[in-house]
C-alpha cells in the first residue's frame, strides 16, 4: 500500500501481538528490534497496518524516534493524491478533518498553550487545543453543508440520466481489481489507471454501444478495501450512492490475487451496507486478469465461467472475454423489459420515432388501418410511453 504514495520501503516486519498493550501495542522487546532498524536504515516513517490510538502513536513516535502513522493515516494521504474533482478533495478534506480531531489529545506541548481571557474576570481563557478543535468542528460543518449541495447536484444528474434515459452499469470491485483498465477499454476512454491503490476516487461515466444497439452508460467507483476507515466510509457514501441507483452491477475481481476470494467478501460486506443485500440478482461477477492465471488456475476459471449465471472471464489488458461480458450485460438488461403491442396510426411520426430510438422493435406490420409494432420498452420508458399515449389520445395496448 505504501508504493501507492511512493514511500520507499526498507524494511517490513509481521510482529506477534499476543496482548495488545495500551500504550504501545507491541511489547518492549518488539519495540527495541524495531529501533535497531530504524537507526541503522535511517528511516524517517513507520508505518503500522492497523489502527493505533493517539497515545499509541505518541508514545511510538517517543520510543522509535521517527514519524509513526497508521493504517488510517496511509489512506487518507493516498486518498488526498489522488483525488481530482470538487467532490473529491472535499470528501478527502472531511476524512481528514475527522480523523485529525480525534488526534487532538494533550500530547504535544504547542497544544497546551492558552490563550488571553478578556479583562481581570475572563479566567484562564481558551486553550490551544480547545481553539483547535472549535475551528476543525467549524471546517467540517461547512464541508458536510457543501457537500449536500453537491449531494443534491448528483440527485439532479441522476435524475436527468433517467429521463434521456440510459441504464447506468456501475462498476465496483476490490481496490486495483483492475475497473478502471476495464472502463478504459469498453469507452475508449483515458482515466487514469495503474497498478496501485485507489487509482481511482472520482466517479467517471461515459457511454457504451452493446450489441443490440442499446446504449448504456457505464460508471466507474472508488475501489472497495478491508477494513475501510470509518471516517472515509462516511465521506465518500456520496460517491457510492451511484452504486445504488444503478440497473446493473458489475463486480470486477483481481482471480489472480492470493487473497482474491476474502476481497469477493469485503466488497459484498460493503454493498451490503449500502443495501444491496444480493449481489447475484443486481449484478454480473468479472473474472479479471485471466491472463495471468497458471494452467491449474486457468482450468477452474474456465469451468465456472462456462456455466450459465456464472462469472465471465475477462482481461482488461489485452481485450479478451469482453464481447461475452457486453453480451451478458445485454442479456440482463433485456430480461428487465417488457415486450407491448402497439396499434399506431399513419400520420402519427413522432411517436413511431420515439418507440424506434427508446424501444426494441422486433416485429412491425403495416396496415390499411395503421401500423402495429411489438416493442420491448424499459419500466422507465413504458410509465413515459403510457403518459404520452394518454396525453395524445392515440391506442395503446398490451
Amino acid at each position: 500500500m505504501t508504493q501507492a504514495i511512493a514511500v520507499d520501503v526498507v524494511f517490513s516486519e509481521v510482529i506477534p501481538v499476543s496482548r495488545a498493550r495500551s500504550a504501545t501495542l507491541i511489547g518492549q522487546g518488539a519495540i527495541d528490534d524495531l529501533k535497531v532498524v530504524i537507526e541503522a536504515e535511517e528511516v524517517t516513517l513507520a508505518v503500522f497496518d492497523c489502527h493505533l490510538s493517539p497515545i499509541q502513536q505518541r508514545n511510538l513516535e517517543k520510543a522509535l524516534n521517527c514519524k509513526v502513522i497508521d493504517r488510517t493515516a496511509l489512506i487518507l494521504e493516498i486518498f488526498g493524491e489522488r483525488a481530482r474533482t470538487r467532490e473529491g478533495t472535499l470528501q478527502v478534506e472531511l476524512a481528514h478533518l475527522s480523523y485529525q480531531r480525534s488526534r487532538l489529545v494533550r500530547s504535544w506541548t504547542h497544544l497546551e498553550r492558552q490563550r488571553g481571557g478578556l479583562g481581570f474576570v475572563g479566567g484562564p481563557g481558551e486553550t490551544q487545543i480547545e481553539l483547535d478543535r472549535r475551528l476543525i468542528g467549524e471546517r467540517i460543518t461547512r464541508l458536510k453543508s457543501e457537500l449536500e449541495d453537491v449531494k443534491r447536484t448528483r440527485h439532479l444528474h441522476r435524475a436527468a440520466r433517467k429521463r434521456v434515459p440510459f441504464p447506468v452499469v456501475a462498476l465496483v470491485g476490490y481496490t486495483n481489481a483492475g475497473k478502471s483498465t476495464l472502463f478504459n477499454r469498453l469507452t475508449k476512454a483515458e482515466v487514469f489507471a495503474e497498478d496501485m491503490l485507489f487509482a481511482t476516487l472520482d466517479p467517471t461515466m461515459r457511454r457504451v454501444h452493446l450489441p443490440s444497439g442499446r446504449d448504456i452508460i457505464l460508471s466507474d467507483t472508488v475501489g472497495f478495501i478491508s477494513d475501510l476507515p470509518t471516517e472515509l466510509i462516511a465521506a465518500f457514501r456520496a460517491t457510492l450512492e451511484e452504486v445504488l441507483e444503478a440497473d446493473l452491477i458489475l463486480h470486477v475481481r483481481d482471480i489472480s490475487h492470493a487473497d482474491s476470494d476474502a476481497q469477493r467478501d469485503d466488497v459484498e460486506g460493503v454493498l451490503s451496507d449500502l443495501g444491496i443485500e444480493e449481489l447475484g440478482h443486481a449484478g454480473i461477477e468479472v473474472a479479471n486478469k485471466i491472463d495471468l492465471l497458471d494452467a491449474e488456475a486457468s482450468t477452474y476459471w474456465q469451468e465456472r465461467t462456462s456455466r450459465k449465471d456464472g462469472p465471465v472471464a475477462v482481461s482488461a489488458m489485452n481485450g479478451s472475454g469482453l464481447n461475452e461480458l457486453l453480451r451478458r450485460v445485454d442479456e440482463s438488461l433485456s430480461v428487465r423489459y417488457r415486450a407491448i403491442t402497439v396499434e399506431l396510426a399513419h400520420d402519427a411520426g413522432r411517436l413511431l420515432s420515439w418507440l424506434y430510438e427508446h424501444g426494441e422493435v422486433s416485429e412491425r406490420e403495416d396496415t390499411e388501418t395503421g401500423i402495429q409494432l411489438h416493442v420491448r420498452l424499459s419500466p422507465n420508458d413504458l410509465a413515459r410511453w403510457t403518459v404520452m399515449t394518454l396525453k395524445d389520445g392515440d391506442e395503446y395496448g398490451d
